[in-house]
């Protein structure tokens, strides 16, 4: 006889019918794929300006083929574990200073030890060059000594990338390059003739690969250049599609007049323009941001075409020629030195060079002698100098501090590197928020070895991108680290028509960097320069592995990134 509970159990289970049956199959799943190099787990950012999502990266050769969607159980001859790290494009430094650098070591350690695998030459450039321009640039060669075996921009990029390098680099072709293959180096205009054949090098170097014009309007020769003659010779970079991007003609007193003049050269040559490093120069032209940053606002509303890039430091590097006056420096060195070995000229040269309110963008004036560091020699006998304050040596010398810099400039047979203090804090980071603002170096890609160990550069080199991410968007928030990448990827390469690069997204070239949110920061700073940044854990470049676990690998798949030949594109023998 069964017992209630038996009789209880047996109705539930005849009321329960029969048990369910197993969901039926979904799709079928893409079967596991090969790679040459998967990164996983990573929150990538890829450049847009979105926020990161957590997605696998997935590379074959030199280019991206999967963002995120990667089959379940795909293998890859390098894997990288991104867990916790974000994965971005990788950096573009769109104003470096390492045309001569890279000749002494292709590796640009300082660099893509940032993430930075795209360096943009610029203010100068490499070529054109004319037999004599080579002389005279061998003759004055620092510590870098190397044979210049090529005559053209095009040329010198094919060299370069012969030679390897870990990076890849482009260029833009210099305004005051091109002058002085055709004008001799004094402050009057080219004639007709002389233009015609200036607009015809940059005619030839933009065929050569270049992204556009680049001009250093402070310095001879650029600073003999008329606004016709560079809206001549920008026009000619607009029509095969370039950019004129400058150092302007004044970053303190005449700021005002150097915007309206790239203004000017936007309109009439049909061509975007980029302001290089922008600043506000010396303490009486700081409070001068909102005016400044309206006009270039207001031009832009209008439809000019004007972006502007920056380094987040509060000083500058340069030489003295930025501290004197222009027209003691017409015919080169040599004649610079001369003049200020002559007492006559020497004091007026001094009585310019203390006088803030100067037409010329008066570095010295700004900074002041205790805010001038002195940063590079020619002479070795000069090096025990570096890294102190000009105010200081002249006190321990006993004369007056712009005397000490006319007397050292003649003394090392140089210009002589320096950095000066001019801006401020505050606008530093008003800056930063800017959305049209892109990030540089302005300095060339080194490392703590020879032949850079023995100068003493700006931070900059060392820390510039890494110092954004650390000190600026993760201690400070000034801007979000989405908007920090986008500005450092996909805006440059929009800026300067640089197609499949800043982006991660199928198709594009696969250059990336892994870093560490948290702990990524420069170490680099004005009394101790030659220190690496920290938090970048592995940098791809075309698909290469140069940075691992932190370490450099050595690799050098760089390549020269050329308007008008494809990326990848082998360039020819010669």
């Amino acid at each position: 006889m069964r017992t209630p509970a038996v009789i209880l159990v047996a109705w539930l289970c005849a009321c329960a019918g029969e048990p369910d049956q197993a969901p039926p199959p979904g799709p079928p799943q893409p079967p596991p794929e090969r790679y040459d190099l998967l990164i996983r787990g990573g929150t990538l950012y890829d450049g847009s300006g979105d926020p990161g999502e957590i997605r696998d990266l997935a590379v074959r050769g030199d280019r991206v083929v999967k963002v995120g969607g990667v089959p379940p159980g795909s293998t890859a001859t390098t894997v990288i574990e991104a867990k916790g790290l974000a994965v971005a494009p990788g950096f573009i430094d769109v104003l470096s200073q390492s045309d001569e650098s890279l000749i002494a070591d292709g590796h640009a350690e300082s660099a893509v030890r940032q993430g930075v695998t795209l360096l943009i030459l610029g203010e100068t450039s490499p070529g054109p060059l004319t037999p004599g321009m080579k002389k005279s640039s061998m003759r004055h060669q620092g510590a870098i000594k190397y044979d210049i075996e090529w005559d053209t921009l095009g040329q010198y990029l094919d060299w370069l990338e012969r030679r390897g390098v870990s990076v890849n680099v482009a260029a833009l072709v210099g305004a005051g390059t091109v002058r002085e293959n055709v004008v001799p180096n004094v402050p009057r205009k080219a004639t007709a003739a002389q233009l015609e054949r200036m607009v015809a090098l940059v005619d030839q170097a933009m065929d050569e690969g270049a992204l556009g014009l680049t001009a250093a309007l402070i310095y001879p020769p650029g600073a003999y250049l008329s606004t016709e003659e560079l809206q001549a010779m920008a026009a000619a970079a607009a029509a095969k599609g370039g950019v004129f991007a400058a150092h302007v003609r004044s970053e303190g007193n005449g700021i005002d007049e150097a915007i309206d003049e790239m203004a000017t050269i936007a309109m009439h040559a049909h061509v975007p323009v980029e302001i290089y490093h922008l600043k506000l120069a010396g303490k009486k032209n700081w409070p001068r941001f909102d005016a400044l940053v309206k006009k270039i606002e207001s031009l832009r509303a209008l439809g000019v075409r004007i972006t502007a890039d920056m380094y987040p430091y509060t000083a500058a590097q340069t030489g003295f020629d930025a501290g004197m006056p222009r027209w003691a420096q017409a015919g080169g060195y040599p004649k610079w030195a001369a003049r200020l070995r002559d007492p006559k000229t020497r004091a007026k040269v001094k009585k310019e060079m203390l006088d803030p309110d100067v037409a010329w963008d008066n570095l010295f004036a700004h900074a002041g002698p205790e805010g001038i560091l002195l940063a590079g020699f020619k002479n070795p006998a000069l090096r025990p100098l570096l890294g102190r304050r000009l105010a200081e040596v002249a006190r321990e010398r006993g004369v007056d501090p712009a005397d000490l810099a006319m007397d050292l400039v003649v003394e090392d047979g140089s210009r002589i590197d320096v950095v000066y203090f001019l801006m401020s804090e505050e606008n530093v980071r008003r800056q930063l928020a800017l959305p049209w603002m892109s990030f540089c170096s302005d300095a060339a890609a080194q490392s703590p070895a020879e032949p850079f160990a023995s100068s003493h550069p700006h931070p900059r080199a060392y820390g510039s991108f890494a110092r954004v991410l650390g000190t600026y968007v993760r201690d400070e928030g000034v801007i979000e680290l989405e908007e920090a990448i986008r500005r450092m990827t996909s805006l440059p390469a929009e800026t300067y028509g640089i197609s499949d690069r800043g982006r991660l997204v199928p198709g594009a070239f696969a250059d990336a960097v892994v870093f560490d949110p948290a702990t990524i920061a420069d170490r680099a700073t004005f009394e101790e320069p030659h220190h690496y940044a920290t938090g970048v854990r592995q940098v791809v470049v075309n698909g290469q592995l140069v940075v691992k676990d932190g370490e450099h690998t050595g690799a050098t798949p760089g390549r020269a990134v050329r308007r008008g030949r494809k990326a990848n594109e082998k360039p020819p023998p010669w």
